[in-house]
């Protein structure tokens, strides 16, 4: 009989950890899964922000194409998971001398609530200018906004979030 009685000493609380550190571990597991997913989202949709605004230059960029005003339609979905996501963008020259007349376009998208943040980059020519804007994705009006015109010297491409 006393063997009956030090199974249950072992076994018993071997049980009753596991009826506590399944769940738990399940439900780690499932955060980790869920916060990689809306990553990932996310990251697509700066993604495809980004390539937008490359394709908006370099199509205002040729010699064909006269001064005006370009406003494009955001693609990107305006929720990921139900939240809401804003975006920022900052020019910047590149740092590597061979390729001194190209300016990076650093674009950051914040999931509001969440907490995730992603930065994707785009490679555009001297001859374009970032004037600070916010990107909504919620907003009706979200868009991108490109604005070529002569200043004396070039044509200058002014990029920018609109809404």
């Amino acid at each position: 009989m006393p063997h009956v009685t030090i199974e249950y000493v072992i076994m018993v609380p071997v049980l009753i950890l596991q009826i506590f550190l399944f769940p738990l571990t399940a439900s780690w597991l499932m955060n980790i899964w869920v916060d990689s997913r809306r990553t990932l989202a996310l990251q697509e949709a700066a993604s495809h922000l980004g390539s937008t605004i490359q394709q908006i230059y370099f199509s205002l960029n040729h010699d064909t194409i006269s001064a005006g005003t370009v406003t494009q339609k955001s693609n990107v979905p305006p929720f990921i998971e139900n939240y809401p996501y804003i975006g920022n963008a900052t020019l910047r020259p590149v740092s590597d001398p061979a390729l001194n007349s190209s300016k990076v376009l650093e674009i950051t998208l914040r999931l509001k609530t969440v907490g995730i943040t992603v930065t994707t980059s785009v490679i555009l020519g001297q001859n374009v200018q970032w004037q600070e804007s916010t990107f909504v994705s919620n907003s009706t009006n979200a868009c991108i906004r490109a604005e070529k015109f002569w200043d004396g010297d070039e044509y200058i491409i002014r990029l920018s979030f609109g809404g």
